[in-house]
């Protein structure tokens, strides 16, 4: 009974005996309180943990983020060489504000500004992209569609300089190209651990493009030139492109030679073919039928070109590829690809000459050189009048070269005190 009345008085205080009920209960109560409340706590603790775990995974994104925008601009060794990108180098600082804007934020960790649509339509250095040849020639192979441009275009002349190392002229070129800015973009392909020496306001600072190795009379050469060609392509105001070497001079002022470029209806590339061992004895009958023997074309590997036939140039693999596989050995693909290309794809948009002078009388496999004790006014004078005929958009003209070469690096002293006088620059 006392079970029976232990269980049926549990918390009737009136009842008979709830003295000793309560005794025996009353460690119950507590017993159920501290069960509760253990409950309660581990909960709460198991809240916290949770949102201590969100709380820490949000700070961890938000420094990966900054990470992710800040690590490029820093990454590279030579970031200090960016931040001077459109000092004179392309011609065009209209967009140095807003880049030194985004420089000064990632040097402060904050995010950068997204990339505004003159950053895609000038691109600055060419120095810092990361891109193979293949990725870089379909990148620069894009055309758009639409033939209004959305932004005020001033066309301009990409001046290509392929080299092995130093440039002994850019003192010179400096001069030609001074009061120019927004008319020019300089690009220079050199070996692939050359580093040029120039000054931070020099229109050759932080223009070298990504380069490989380069090997005389070998495909690798015309693999810099159509390097050179995409990296000028990818700024979408470069609308004439002229390659030149470390011993090319200019032989009249910017003014001269922008006119006569940018109004130009035809590229200027020499290309013909003539019966001897150095030109139709080159011809690999392999090449057939992508380029048959009357279609073989040589000439001048310095050349000048539109933005139209320069694209097709980088875009092309068909010709390409043949020139790689059977122009070995002692073929001399520079002197042959870009001629037999245009003579088989553009051959009416092409002056078929060369507006670079160079003097072959010699004989021999490599050009005459010039050094100081040849450069005069009256040499000078005689290239720009050596009783040469040529056309010029359908019209006969005596003025046939804008260029010369090959001039020795003793030449730079006489060439420099011209520049006031016969050349005007």
């Amino acid at each position: 009974m006392k079970l029976k009345s232990r269980r049926g008085s549990v918390g009737d205080e009136e009842s008979p005996g709830a003295d000793a009920v309560g005794s025996l209960i009353a460690p119950l109560t507590p017993r159920k309180d501290c069960w509760w409340s253990s409950a309660l706590l581990k909960a709460i603790t198991v809240l916290l943990v949770l949102v201590t775990g969100v709380l820490i995974g949000f700070a961890a994104s938000a420094n990966i983020s900054r990470c992710y925008f800040y690590t490029p601009s820093s990454s590279s060794s030579s970031s200090d060489h960016h931040r001077h990108l459109q000092v004179g180098g392309d011609g065009d600082d209209s967009n140095s504000n807003s880049k030194t804007e985004q420089t000064q934020q990632q040097m402060q960790g904050s995010s950068p500004s997204p990339p505004s649509f003159m950053d895609f339509v000038h691109p600055g250095s060419p120095w810092g992209h990361t891109m193979s040849d293949e990725e870089l020639f379909w990148r620069a192979s894009m055309v758009p569609r639409v033939e209004e441009y959305p932004y005020q275009r001033v066309p301009k002349v990409a001046f290509l300089f392929l080299t092995r190392g130093p440039l002994p002229f850019a003192r010179l070129w400096e001069r030609f190209f001074r009061g120019h800015n927004g008319l020019y973009s300089v690009y220079v392909h050199a070996l692939p651990n050359y580093v040029l020496n120039v000054s931070a306001s020099s229109p050759f600072y932080g223009r070298q493009i990504p380069s490989q190795e380069v090997s005389w009379g070998s495909i690798t050469l015309v693999d810099a030139e159509k390097r050179l060609l995409a990296n000028a392509l990818l700024d979408h105001s470069n609308q004439r492109f002229v390659l030149v070497s470390e011993s090319c001079v200019p032989v009249y002022n910017f003014p001269t030679v922008y006119e006569y470029l940018v109004n130009s209806a035809h590229s200027y590339v020499e290309s013909y073919n003539i019966d001897v061992p150095q030109c139709a004895g080159r011809y690999n009958p392999r090449m057939a039928p992508d380029v048959m023997e009357d279609q073989w074309r040589k000439g001048s590997e310095w050349f000048e070109l539109s933005r139209d036939l320069a694209l097709d140039i980088v875009a092309d693999k068909r010709y390409h590829a043949v020139f790689r596989q059977h122009c070995t050995p002692s073929c001399y693909p520079d002197e042959h690809y870009i001629p037999t290309y245009l003579h088989l794809t553009h051959g009416a948009r092409n002056a078929n000459r060369t507006i670079t002078w160079v003097d072959w009388s010699r004989g021999g496999p490599h050009p005459a050189r010039y050094g100081k004790g040849s450069v005069t006014t009256e040499f000078i004078q005689a290239i720009r009048n050596n009783g040469t005929q040529c056309a010029y958009n359908g019209k006969p003209t005596t003025v046939c070269y804008l260029f010369a070469r090959k001039f020795a690096p003793s030449a730079l002293g006489t060439l420099i005190n011209l520049t006031t006088t016969l050349l005007d620059f």
